[in-house]
């Protein structure tokens, strides 16, 4: 707990120092707001599993500083449970041309145990147009992870486009409660093939996910008679409004 204070003591300084940098004061900028959902698919997975699995984030902001609600979960079909539900209040400011610095908090809320976290973080494009989101998490048990998550678009034509993302897990500590050994815990790969309708409004799009656990966090998957590893077919869409 006591480093759980820590971390929100050092996003309380990070608040105040973006806030009064003069720097931000100096020319009044436009207001922007959106919704983007980079995720909205089901996923049949290959032993018979069906997932409802998204992914997105509503911003509100200036180009110096933006309010950020991210959400992201999954929900099996056949028995209405969320086995994931992770949602992140950030402030987010830019610290160079390519790339943000983003602080807040973090709450995982599924059907098992929640967890509250602190949150630092970057995000941006990274050289070969990149796109890198990675965090640090401390969490209110005072248990430490991070997270890197990668994605590249390749644009087949104008409208049709190929994505490939992987999203890596990474526990600093162990935190048998929820599950999570330390170590190298789960890593995640998709492709998804996309067409733009709508001005990329709306994007449709088909593919395939890989994901597996590792270590102690592949250990307790097994003995709480869950896959370790699983193959998906998607089927879904991106927007943003």
């Amino acid at each position: 707990m006591k480093n759980f204070k820590l971390i929100l003591s050092g996003l309380s300084a990070f608040a105040t120092m973006i806030t009064v940098n003069p720097s931000f004061g100096e020319v009044e900028s436009k207001t922007y707001y959106g919704i983007q959902i980079e995720e909205a698919e089901a996923r049949f997975g290959d032993e018979g599993e069906r997932l409802f699995v998204w992914n997105g984030d509503a911003y509100y902001g200036t180009d110096e500083l933006k309010l950020r609600f991210l959400s992201g979960g999954e929900a099996d079909t056949d028995t209405g449970l969320l086995e994931k539900l992770e949602s992140q209040l950030v402030l987010q400011t830019p610290i160079s041309d390519f790339f943000d610095a983003k602080a807040g908090v973090r709450a995982d809320t599924p059907e098992g145990t929640d967890r509250i976290y602190g949150v630092i973080g970057i995000s941006g494009l990274a050289p070969q147009w990149i796109e890198v989101d990675a965090d640090f998490f401390v969490s209110e048990t005072g248990d430490t992870s991070a997270r890197l998550d990668l994605e590249y678009e390749l644009l087949l034509t104008n409208e049709l486009i190929l994505t490939s993302a992987a999203d890596i897990n990474f526990a600093f500590s162990e935190d048998t409660e929820i599950g999570i050994g330390s170590g190298l815990s789960s890593a995640e790969a998709g492709l998804r093939l996309s067409y733009d309708l709508l001005d990329r409004s709306i994007s449709p799009y088909i593919g395939v996910s890989y994901e597996r656990q590792y270590g102690d966090t592949k250990d307790y998957a097994i003995e709480d008679g869950e896959d370790a590893e699983a193959w998906a077919f998607l089927i879904g869409s991106k927007f943003s409004y």
